[in-house]
């Protein structure tokens, strides 16, 4: 059990009265996730040297997949953490939404080493990949939305600006993996691959346009 319940009025819902413990257990589940992304990465043992150049052939495209899903659970352990940051104290609903989230996070390796094996030929593992980075962001937004549409869960306030932020950003990174799920079987699964780099500068790109009026309000404050 994550923090003690307590016990509340007749049609309330009962609290646990700190997230730190969630949060704990997110670090925790995102560091694993992340971990074994990296098993999947091995060159066998005793080859000569034509066998070698052969496995390490094999090898890139097996980096280049750890590296994408490390970056990936790396955005969404950041997020993750600053949302429940936000948190007073959390409710049963907001401790499912968590643990799905960290569910799908936990099963990122899997599509992972199939996009690494078969994300150049066949289009059902770069759906599949997609689909859990999907799957993910979706979950993600819900939690914030559960957090942002309940003031008495909150911290501190979550203003309007920052929270329309949120959910565009998320629901995004969503539209993008389903774009990418289309290009991966009408042009080609590499086409995909490319896709889902948009997801990067389209994330900074909402994100400093949420920012923008905000300082610029401030700069005419300060005139």
């Amino acid at each position: 059990m994550i923090g003690t319940e307590s016990t509340a009025d007749a049609g309330e819902p009962a609290y646990v009265e700190s997230p730190v413990r969630l949060i704990a257990l997110s670090d925790g589940i995102y560091a694993i996730a992340m971990t074994l992304l990296v098993l999947d990465v091995s060159v066998p043992g005793g080859l000569d040297a034509a066998g070698f150049r052969h496995e390490m052939g094999r090898v890139w495209p097996q980096l280049a997949a750890y590296a994408l899903s490390f970056a990936v659970l790396g955005a969404f352990w950041r997020d993750q953490r600053q949302i429940l940051q936000r948190v007073r104290r959390v409710d049963t609903f907001t401790i499912r939404l968590t643990l799905a989230g960290l569910g799908a996070a936990a099963l990122l390796p899997f599509p992972t080493a199939l996009l690494s094996e078969y994300g150049s030929e066949e289009p059902l593992a770069v759906s599949a990949y997609a689909a859990a980075i999907a799957l993910l962001s979706l979950l993600h937004l819900a939690l914030f939305t559960s957090v942002w549409r309940r003031e008495h869960l909150q911290a501190r306030p979550i203003p309007d600006r920052m929270g329309w932020t949120v959910v565009t950003e998320q629901g995004s990174v969503a539209l993008v993996c389903a774009a990418s799920v289309v290009v991966a079987f009408a042009v080609a699964p590499q086409a995909a691959l490319y896709t889902w780099l948009l997801t990067f500068p389209l994330r900074h790109a909402i994100r400093w346009r949420g920012r923008t009026p905000r300082h610029r309000d401030r700069g005419r404050r300060q005139a």
